[in-house]
């Protein structure tokens, strides 16, 4: 909780700012938790409702309460709970996390800043094993997913991220989680456009590769050197058809990190003339 001092005359006294703009500012903590009393009544209510006997026990949640910032940092999902607290809008937060073989949602309801759009203040928060706890909290509207970032930076027309396909995005999320923090932000995914068709049509490196479902991968990987963006690369991700020369393209992005470039070369290496491209879509 942001906290700021007013400094008077005769002593200083601290005040908890959760939203100046909504004149949201209180002399004592106290009367933080008096005025969300009522949704954290309900929340707590709603949650003791539907826990299950085998979900994590109290002791359990406080030793999975190192998984609130990341959550609140990095959250998968955000949904806006407008109507359900008529004083302010709630927030909810959920992030999937996972630790070791232990694979959980973490769920935090919040209130959110209105110019920082930062949480201020954290109603209730807690780890469950289980989808539909979770999904009970996702009430009113989703405004942000990272499948919906995803398709914003870089869904590009022809790609078929842009077209909702699990099997695209989820291997985006996975090269999302490689990239390094000196490597081109997602944000400018879209500035490197032109690159994919001189990839798919001219690239240096084409590399064929079978996953263990079945499905064949030809990747296309091409170095750009003395640019306006320094050195980078550009990898077209597409997968073959049974039998046949058609490749459907999921995926493409721009990599300043050679060692990411390295875990796409992977299979059989091939020359460019053996394989014609051709989008299905």
């Amino acid at each position: 909780m942001k906290k700021s001092k007013n400094r008077g005359k005769k002593k200083i006294q601290e005040l908890y700012v959760i939203d100046e703009d909504k004149n949201l500012v209180f002399d004592s903590e106290d009367k933080v938790f008096t005025f969300f009393e009522e949704p954290i009544q309900r929340i707590e209510e709603l949650y003791q409702t539907i826990r299950r006997p085998d979900d994590f026990t109290d002791e359990e949640q406080v030793e999975e309460e190192e998984s609130l910032d990341l959550t609140l940092s990095d959250p998968d999902e955000i949904w806006l709970m407008e109507s359900f607290f008529k004083k302010a809008p709630i927030h909810v937060f959920v992030k999937t996390i996972t630790k070791n073989t232990l694979i959980y949602d973490y769920v935090a309801i919040v209130f959110l800043s209105t110019k920082e759009r930062n949480p201020t203040f954290v109603l209730s928060h807690f780890p469950t094993k289980f989808k539909e706890t979770a999904e009970a909290f996702k009430d009113g509207e989703m405004i942000f997913s990272h499948e919906m970032e995803i398709k914003h930076f870089a869904g590009l027309d022809g790609d078929s991220i842009l077209e909702n396909d699990e099997l695209s995005i989820g291997l985006f999320k996975s090269m999302l989680k490689l990239r390094t923090e000196k490597d081109i932000p997602l944000e400018k995914f879209k500035e490197f456009l032109e690159t994919r068709e001189d990839t798919i049509e001219a690239p240096d490196e084409i590399w064929r590769k079978n996953d263990h479902d079945g499905n064949v991968f030809v990747t296309f990987i091409k170095e750009y050197t003395e640019t306006e963006y320094d050195d980078y690369y550009y990898i077209s991700i597409t997968l073959e058809e049974n039998n046949s020369d058609v490749h459907t393209l999921l995926f493409s992005f721009p990599t300043n990190d050679e060692n990411l470039v390295d875990r796409y070369r992977l299979g059989e290496n091939l020359q460019a003339e053996e394989v014609s491209q051709e989008s299905s879509h």
